[in-house]
């Protein structure tokens, strides 16, 4: 036996699970073979159908050839994006009637590595975490080793929990909206509240906006249209879902300036310290890209992205609706959050659901406790997809004891 590294793990490290949530689906779904040799159609992660925006194509092409060219090639990118890129999210902002100052905004590579920033800067702090929630969340705060409290989304208040009842302590608090995995949005007074709880108890909320591009009306498009937000909160945005650029990687997040923390230093200061000494920016190519999905005609063809996505929420929903279940999202978001058939074991749904339909789904547990009994299905399908699950679904037992009536084939 080779020797053991005498090098200790952090102890907060134990407390993680085993695998990430879609890695354990992954390895569960890999070796099935469906019994009638249908293929496999996976509604368990969100990732995208279609191309990129032509827009965004055209101006990374245009870009990689600049970078072939000794006279116009360009180094290390600034680590908190080029003037283009922030200078276009900036008026992004101003579209949605709220002005954000360049030196705000800070371009990365995924809100999952954006989000994850932010536990290390606090020291011990006390972590306060809507659930269910994406599961990097939790695993940020447990490896800094912070304290995790949580509130509960649930049936009763349609998964958009509010701080009525917390202790009023200084907390980072994690919201979502549109929220994954429920697709529940917060509409301006009920993220008020969030808002008035963080500035009477000193708390700073992380604001992960990813999917906000697809709300609808009613539903808050940035959290800083909510009075005096830019005094307590920080918002995140990503490039993957409203214009696929998940395999490319672009997001940005947004830390106002206001912001000061107890020993004098704003936010801003202490972030961006940080990254400068552990990030290098995201490239010139994908920044250029995502410049291009800003414009006035990216945003059009990222128009049509989202209309195809929410049109494949509406055929889950239309299904969903004929059946006794619960179910939230498909609005705001392309997720469809699902009450559990006939069993409050979510992993026992999601083998029961492979085995009868060969569709994934994602087990709600997987998003915290405040999942179990329930299952999630992304709408970031082609229409073709949809129309089969919805097939197989209508053929399957999986949902009759569940139906209010008789199921049809789509």
């Amino acid at each position: 036996m080779k020797n053991l590294l005498k090098v200790a793990e952090k102890v907060s490290y134990k407390k993680l699970s085993d695998n990430y949530l879609f890695s354990e689906i992954r390895q569960k779904t890999s070796s099935f073979k469906d019994a009638d040799g249908r293929e496999i159609l996976d509604l368990s992660i969100g990732d995208i159908a279609y191309a990129l925006p032509p827009s965004s194509v055209n101006a990374m092409k245009k870009a990689a050839e600049e970078m072939g060219d000794n006279a116009r090639k360009r180094g290390y990118s600034p680590e908190n994006g080029y003037p283009f890129l922030l200078n276009a999210i900036a008026s992004y902002y101003k579209n949605l009637g709220v002005k954000i100052d360049t030196d705000e905004i800070l371009v990365g590579d995924g809100t999952k590595s954006d989000i994850s920033l932010f536990p290390d800067i606090f020291d011990r702090s006390n972590e306060l975490i809507a659930e269910p929630c994406y599961p990097v969340y939790k695993d940020a705060a447990l490896m800094r080793g912070n304290k995790l409290y949580s509130v509960c989304g649930n049936k009763q208040n349609g998964f958009l929990p509010e701080p009525d009842g917390i202790e009023k302590k200084p907390y980072v608090i994690t919201l979502c909206s549109p929220n994954n995995p429920t697709g529940s949005a917060f509409d301006k007074e009920k993220l008020k509240k969030w808002v008035d709880f963080a500035l009477e108890t000193g708390s700073l909320i992380l604001y992960d906006a990813a999917y906000s591009a697809f709300s609808g009306d009613g539903a808050v498009k940035t959290v800083f249209s909510v009075k005096n937000a830019d005094e307590c909160a920080v918002e995140f945005c990503s490039f993957s879902k409203f214009a696929g650029f998940t395999g490319i990687r672009c997001s940005w997040f947004v830390v106002p300036e206001k912001i000061k923390l107890s020993g004098g230093k704003t936010l801003l200061s202490l972030v961006k310290r940080k990254r400068s000494a552990t990030f290098n920016g995201v490239s010139y190519v994908t920044q250029r890209g995502a410049e291009a999905a800003l414009s006035f005609k990216g945003r059009k063809e990222c128009e049509i992205l989202i209309k195809k996505y929410l049109s494949a929420a509406n055929k889950l929903k239309d299904f969903f609706s004929k059946t006794n279940l619960f179910f939230t999202g498909g609005d705001n978001c392309p997720y469809l959050w699902i009450e559990c058939p006939n069993t409050k074991n979510s992993f026992e749904f999601f083998e029961n659901l492979l085995v009868k339909t060969a569709v994934v789904c994602t087990p709600g547990v997987g998003f915290g406790n405040a999942g179990e009994g329930y299952f999630r299905l992304s709408a970031f399908q082609k229409e073709d997809t949809v129309n089969e699950v919805l097939n197989r679904f209508s053929s399957s037992d999986i949902f009759k004891d569940s139906t209010s009536g008789v199921l049809s084939k789509n």
